[in-house]
C-alpha cells in the first residue's frame, strides 16, 4: 500500500511539482488540501481541483478558513494597526499559520502520518509550516521536495514539461499568493535590491481614474459598514472594500525585511483593503484613545506583528496581547472618510461620539474653555522643575 501524504496545495508551480514528484518518484498517495484564506472563487477552486487530479493527486479537499482567519487573527492585526517595518500588512505570514493548522487537522481526520509543503529553503514559510506541524502534528513526517532538492522555478517547469504537463507555466515566473488580507508577488525582480516589479506583475490593473469618497463605519474597532451598507460579518466588509479599491490599483508596495532564518527578504504585494482598513482604523484611534493607551498599544502591537511573522502564533503570549488589544477597542466606534484615487488613498477625517477633540474643552491653537492662562503658568513651572534643578546642579558643579 502506498504511503499517504497530506499536501498543503496552493495550485501554484511549487505544489503542482510536489504532486507529480511525490506520486511518480516516491510512489506516495497524495491527498491535496487547499485552505482558502480568501481570494479563491468557486471557479478558482474547481480549476485547482481539476489540476490536482490531472497531476496525480488521489483526492482533493478545499477548506474554507476565511472567517476563522479573520476572527482569530486579522481582527487583531486591525486592532493593532500592524504593519511589518511600517509597510507590510502580514498578508502571507498571517495566513500561512492558519493553512498549516487546517492541514494538521485534516491529517488527523484521515489518519495520515506524513504531511508535505512546497516551501523553498530560503524563506519564512518553511519555518511556519514546520513549526505548526511539529507542535501539533504528533510526530508527523514532514516532506519538502522543493527545499530538499534545492530546485529553481525553471527546473520545476522543465520537470513538469518533461512529464507532459504544459499548463502555461510561463505565467509561473511570478509567485502569486492571494488571500483576503492581500496578495504577495515574488519574481526575479524581488531577488534584487534595485529592480521594481513591472505593472503587469500585479494582479489588479488601473481601471478607475475618477476619484471617489467612501465612508468606513467601525464598531468596537471592527469594520462593519461602507457608505450606506452594513455587513453581517467584517469579512464581507473587507471583501467589499477590496472591490471598491482594487480598480484604483491601490495598495501596492515592496516590503524589505528580516526573515526568520536571518537573511534579508524582498517581496512585492498588493493589499488595498488591508492598508485602507489599518490606516482608517489608526486615524479613528488617534481621535479616541488617550495618549498612554495609544503608546502602550503601539508597543504591544509591534511585538504581536513580529511574533506572528516569525511563526509564534501558538505561543500563549499572543492570547495575552489579543486580550489587551480587544480591551482598547471599547470606544473605537465611528466613521472614517476616505478618498480613493489612482494608486493611492487619502484619509479625510472622522466622525465619532467618542472623539476626544471635543470643542467644549477648547481647540488646538485656539482659546481654551477648561483652564486659564494662570493655570498654564503654574503647570509649566512645575513641569519644568526637575529640568531647572538639573541645570542648576550641573552649572554649580562646572563652576567648582
Amino acid at each position: 500500500m502506498s504511503k499517504k501524504v497530506i499536501l498543503a496545495y496552493s495550485g501554484g508551480l511549487d505544489t503542482s511539482f510536489c504532486i507529480q514528484y511525490l506520486t511518480v518518484e516516491k510512489g506516495m498517495e497524495v491527498h491535496a488540501v487547499t485552505v482558502n484564506t480568501g481570494g479563491f472563487s468557486e471557479d478558482d477552486l474547481q480549476k485547482m481541483e481539476a489540476k490536482a487530479y490531472l497531476l496525480g493527486a488521489k483526492t482533493f479537499k478545499a477548506v474554507d478558513a476565511v472567517r476563522d482567519f479573520y476572527d482569530n487573527c486579522i481582527k487583531y492585526l486591525i486592532f493593532g494597526n500592524v504593519l511589518r517595518n511600517q509597510t507590510y500588512p502580514l498578508s502571507v505570514s498571517a495566513e500561512r499559520m492558519f493553512q498549516a493548522l487546517e492541514v494538521v487537522k485534516y491529517a488527523r481526520i484521515v489518519g495520515a502520518k506524513s504531511v508535505a509543503h512546497g516551501s523553498t529553503g530560503a524563506g519564512n514559510d518553511q519555518v511556519r509550516f514546520d513549526l505548526v506541524f511539529n507542535t501539533l502534528g504528533d510526530d508527523l513526517e514532514i516532506i519538502t521536495p522543493i527545499r530538499d532538492l534545492r530546485l529553481s522555478r525553471q527546473a520545476e517547469i522543465e520537470y513538469l514539461q518533461q512529464k507532459g504537463f504544459s499548463l502555461n507555466w510561463e505565467k509561473a515566473k511570478y509567485s502569486i499568493n492571494k488571500g483576503i488580507w492581500g496578495t504577495s508577488v515574488g519574481g526575479q525582480e524581488t531577488l534584487t535590491s534595485d529592480k521594481p516589479l513591472p505593472e503587469s506583475a500585479y494582479p489588479s490593473q488601473l481601471e478607475q481614474k475618477k476619484p471617489s469618497v467612501i465612508q468606513l463605519h467601525f464598531k468596537n474597532g471592527e469594520l462593519k459598514g461602507i457608505d450606506n451598507q452594513s455587513f453581517a460579518h467584517p469579512v464581507e466588509a473587507i471583501e467589499a472594500l477590496e472591490k471598491l479599491a482594487s480598480p484604483y490599483a491601490i495598495g501596492r508596495d515592496i516590503h524589505v525585511g528580516d526573515t526568520i532564518i536571518g537573511i534579508k527578504g524582498r517581496v512585492g504585494f498588493e493589499a488595498p483593503a488591508a492598508l485602507i482598513s489599518i490606516k482608517a482604523h489608526h486615524l479613528l484611534e488617534k481621535h479616541i484613545l488617550t495618549k498612554w493607551q495609544a503608546y502602550w498599544k503601539e508597543q504591544l502591537s509591534n511585538w504581536y506583528g513580529m511574533l506572528l511573522h516569525e511563526a509564534q502564533f501558538l505561543d500563549p503570549v499572543m492570547r495575552n496581547i489579543e486580550t489587551f488589544l480587544t480591551d482598547t477597542q471599547q470606544n473605537v466606534t465611528g466613521t472614517v472618510h476616505v478618498k480613493l484615487l489612482p494608486y493611492r488613498f487619502e484619509l479625510q477625517g472622522i466622525d465619532s461620539q467618542y472623539d476626544l477633540m471635543n470643542a467644549k474643552f477648547g481647540s488646538y491653537g485656539e482659546m481654551n474653555n477648561a483652564w486659564s492662562g494662570e493655570d498654564v503658568k503654574g503647570f509649566t513651572k512645575i513641569l519644568g522643575n526637575q529640568q531647572r534643578i538639573h541645570q542648576f546642579v550641573n552649572q554649580l558643579k562646572a563652576n567648582t
